[in-house]
């Protein structure tokens, strides 16, 4: 993405409409100063600012994106540029949050295993030794929360026998048998139950 041709085209538009920056700043519920520091390139509106900008200017927000008002041909071409780029974004950010569901589960198992074995060494009352295995048993179960969270819907699960692709529930999630790679869910396509493979996209 050209910030500079965005901010360009932003500032084209906006006076094509015959609007100062401090109009179509009250008008998105920004300063004049948001507007300025968009149409310099300094920074990219929100999508809900893109969405309105969209129906102030008549124009698409791909268009937006484009910093140029776009041909049908190119229109398409672009369209499916930026859906790549955003199925791209989506695979590393699933391979983030698996990363980081990793890497949470071994703090987890470790933080717990070490609670137990401190209560198992220390010569402490039978109810601090059992307040300590309990407050073991809540950390586990916290970083399992955290692992599922993370990981749920990273991606998607495919139906060996239908090819379907879904996310499951966090119910179906957290309850489904499961290996490193599969889970056994019930597809909503076809209703087989069967170990799903994860994909990332």
């Amino acid at each position: 993405m050209n910030m500079q041709k965005i901010g360009s085209f932003l500032a084209e538009l906006r006076k094509e409409q015959n609007l100062t920056q401090d109009r179509l700043g009250e008008r998105l519920g920004v300063t004049n100063k948001t507007v300025s520091r968009w149409e310099n390139g300094n920074y990219l509106p929100p999508v809900e600012i893109l969405q309105m900008l969209s129906q102030i200017y008549r124009v698409s927000i791909n268009e937006l994106l484009c910093g140029e008002r776009l041909s049908d041909a190119t229109y398409k071409e672009t369209a499916e540029e930026y859906i790549v780029v955003d199925l791209m974004k989506k695979r590393r950010d699933a391979k983030k949050r698996l990363t980081l569901s990793v890497i949470v589960a071994v703090i987890t198992i470790l933080a717990g295993l070490s609670l137990i074995l401190l209560t198992g060494l220390l010569s402490a009352p039978l109810g601090l030794r059992i307040g300590s295995i309990v407050l073991a048993a809540v950390v586990i179960a916290l970083g399992i929360g955290v692992c599922c969270a993370l990981t749920v819907d990273a991606g998607v699960y495919e139906c060996p026998a239908c090819g379907n692709k879904f996310v499951p529930s966090m119910k179906d999630f957290v309850l489904g048998m499961h290996t490193v790679t599969k889970r056994r869910f019930k597809c909503p396509k076809c209703g087989k139950k069967c170990f799903c493979k994860k994909r990332l996209s």
